[in-house]
């Protein structure tokens, strides 16, 4: 089973609106890297997103997973 939540690219308190289906360990990496101003400002785009090191790694690593593959250990470190 494949676990997928919405990805608001711009985050909805920077005034996002459009949501994308994004894998929810995926999701949970997205927001412990970054804060929303940052998601708003520098990385709107899924391109932008894998462009940093950080999340590149990690697509990498989790690529080698099963499709179904859950990891609860990551969490948010920086907040709003």
């Amino acid at each position: 089973m494949l676990n997928l939540s919405e990805h608001h690219l711009v985050p909805k308190s920077e005034g996002g609106k459009d949501k994308y289906p994004v894998h929810n360990i995926c999701h949970r990496k997205i927001h412990a890297t970054f804060t929303e101003r940052e998601l708003a400002r520098e990385y709107y785009t899924f391109e932008l997103l894998l462009a940093h090191p950080d999340v590149a790694c990690f697509v990498k690593w989790v690529a080698k997973k099963e499709p179904g593959f859950y990891d609860h250990s990551f969490s948010a470190k920086r907040k709003k």
